[in-house]
C-alpha cells in the first residue's frame, strides 16, 4: 500500500515555491531597510525573517530554532526573533485533527478515547499535542504530527544549504556545512514517531527505579509512525520557580544535570532539544519534587569514541595537558589540527567546561543573562578562528555543543548553585570507553534501535 507521506515530488516543489517566496519577501523588506538604513535597520532585518518563517510550520521553521541557540553565529537582533518562532507556533484546527487521525487509525478512531480535547494542548513546528483519556482512565498526550513533512525536511534543507552558502562566502571563520547534515538527520529521525516512542522506552529504563526523574509511558496500540500516545505528566514549567527558594532551585538544577549528563556517561545518549517546554516539575510541598521528561524526538546516539572523547578533554583541561586535548578533539572529528587551532578551540572549550573545572560552589556562569550566555566567548572564538583559516565544525559537536548551552541557560535562569565539577565526576563513576560500548549495545538492542 502507498504511503500518502513519502517524500513526493509535487509536495517537495510545492514547498520549495512557497519557502522560496517567503525568503524573497525577507530579501526585499531587507533591502528596503538598507536603503532607508536607521538605528534599528538590524532590528526591523529580524522581524522581516521572522514574519516570512512564521507562517511555515516544519523544518525551516526548527532549524531557524537551532540556530538561534548557537551564540554568536546570528545577529541578537536575529537570534531572538527566531528563538520566537517555536515557541508562539498556532497550532492547527479540528477539522485538521479529525482527518488526520481518522488517516492514522481509522474512521473509528474517537471510539478509541474515552475523551480526546479539540484544542490543541501545545503547538510546536512538527506537530501538535491534544490532551486525551484512555478507554481505562489514563490521561494521555496524543501528538499528531503536520502533513507532508518528510516532503519539507527536503525542500528546506535545500534551501538552507543556499543560506548557508551565502554566510559562508560572508564569514569564513566557520564552516557550517556538516551542521546542515546533521540536522537533516536529526529532523528525518524526529518526523518518526515510532524511533521516538523507543527512545523515551531507553530513558524510561534508564531513570527505572528513581522516582525523581520521570517519563511518559508510551502506548503502542494507540500510536503509529505519525501518531504517539503517552501517558501525560503533570507539572509545571522551569520558569514558574525563578522565584522559588534557593534549595528547590538548586534542586531542580541538579535533577537536570543528572538527566542530561547520566545517560551520556554511561549510554552515550543525550537529550538534543533544550526548549524549556521539553520538561516540566511536580510533587512536593514546592512542586518540584521530581522532573518531567518530556519529547523524545531529538536524541542524539553518539559513538563511544566521541564521549570518551568528551571525558578526555575535560581531564585534559584539567590538568593542562596539551597532547590530551588535541587527541579529544581529534576523536571528535576536528581536522587539521595545529597547536594555534587548539588555542582557539580551548576559548571555547574552557567555557562549555568552565563549572566543571572549577572546585567549589558557584553558579554556572557569575552575571551573565541566559540570553547572552556564551555569546562573548563564541565571538572571540570566531575572531580568532578567522586568523587561522577558519573549522569546520564536526557534525557530532553540533547537538551537544547546542544542548550544553540550553541546559547552562536553563541553569541560569534559576540561578542554580553547585559544585558542578563535583556533580560531573559522579556521573563519571566506573566510566570507560569499553564499559559505555557495552551497554550502549545492550539497551539499544533490546529497544530495538540497533
Amino acid at each position: 500500500m502507498s504511503d500518502p507521506e513519502r517524500d513526493r515530488l509535487s509536495g517537495r516543489l510545492a514547498r520549495f515555491a512557497k519557502v522560496g517566496a517567503g525568503l524573497s519577501g525577507a530579501a526585499v523588506s531587507y533591502g528596503a531597510n538598507r536603503v532607508f538604513a536607521g538605528d534599528d535597520a538590524s532590528a526591523r532585518n529580524a522581524k522581516a525573517l521572522k514574519a516570512a518563517l512564521g507562517n511555515l510550520k516544519g523544518p525551516l521553521m526548527k532549524a531557524a530554532q537551532m540556530f538561534a541557540t548557537v551564540p554568536d553565529l546570528l545577529p541578537p537582533e536575529f537570534a531572538k526573533e527566531l528563538a520566537e518562532l517555536q515557541t508562539n507556533a498556532p497550532a492547527m484546527g479540528w477539522p485538521f485533527v479529525r482527518r488526520r487521525m481518522a488517516a492514522e487509525l481509522g474512521a473509528d478512531w474517537a471510539s478509541r478515547f474515552a475523551s480526546f480535547e479539540h484544542e490543541a494542548a501545545a503547538a510546536a513546528s512538527l506537530g501538535q499535542v491534544h490532551r486525551a483519556t484512555a478507554p481505562d482512565g489514563r490521561a494521555l498526550a496524543v501528538k499528531l504530527q503536520y502533513p507532508d513533512m518528510q516532503s519539507a525536511v527536503e525542500s528546506d534543507l535545500g534551501q538552507l544549504r543556499a543560506l548557508i552558502a551565502l554566510l559562508k562566502r560572508m564569514d569564513g571563520s566557520i564552516d557550517p556545512t556538516e551542521m546542515i547534515e546533521e540536522i537533516g538527520d536529526r529532523l528525518r529521525e524526529e518526523l518518526d514517531y515510532e524511533r521516538e516512542a523507543k527512545m523515551m522506552a531507553v530513558y524510561g529504563g534508564f531513570f527505572a527505579g528513581r522516582d525523581d526523574i520521570r517519563t511518559p509511558l508510551p502506548v503502542p496500540e494507540l500510536s503509529t509512525r505519525r501518531l504517539l500516545s503517552m501517558t501525560w505528566l503533570d507539572g509545571q514549567g522551569l520558569m514558574a520557580f525563578k522565584g522559588a527558594s534557593q534549595e528547590t532551585r538548586d534542586r531542580i538544577a541538579a535533577l537536570l544535570f543528572e538527566a542530561w549528563w547520566g545517560p551520556m556517561t554511561h549510554i552515550g545518549v543525550i537529550h538534543g532539544d533544550p526548549h524549556l517546554g521539553n520538561y516540566t516539575f511536580g510533587g512536593g510541598e514546592d512542586g518540584a519534587a521530581h522532573l518531567n521528561l518530556l519529547d523524545f524526538g531529538c536524541i542524539r546516539v553518539f559513538p563511544p569514541r566521541f564521549v570518551a572523547g568528551v571525558v578526555r578533554l575535560y581531564r585534559a583541561l584539567s590538568e593542562d595537558d596539551r597532547a590530551g586535548q588535541m587527541e579529544a578533539y581529534r576523536s571528535w572529528g576536528f581536522a587539521n589540527l595545529t597547536d594555534e587551532l587548539v588555542d582557539v578551540l580551548n576559548v571555547w572549550a574552557r567555557f562549555i567546561y568552565g563549572p566543571l573545572l572549577d572546585d567549589r560552589v558557584r553558579t554556572v556562569a557569575d552575571d551573565t543573562p541566559p540570553g547572552e550566555y556564551g555569546r562573548r566567548e563564541a565571538f572571540k572564538v570566531r575572531q580568532a578562528l578567522k586568523s587561522v583559516g577558519g573549522v569546520v565544525i564536526p557534525r557530532e559537536f553540533v547537538f551537544m555543543d547546542r544542548a550544553a548551552i540550553g541546559l547552562g541557560a536553563a541553569f541560569l535562569h534559576l540561578g542554580a548553585r553547585h559544585n558542578w565539577r563535583a556533580l560531573f565526576e559522579a556521573s563519571l563513576e566506573g566510566f570507560s570507553e569499553d564499559g559505555l560500548a557495552e551497554r550502549q549495545k545492550a539497551v539499544l538492542g533490546a529497544a530495538g534501535l540497533s
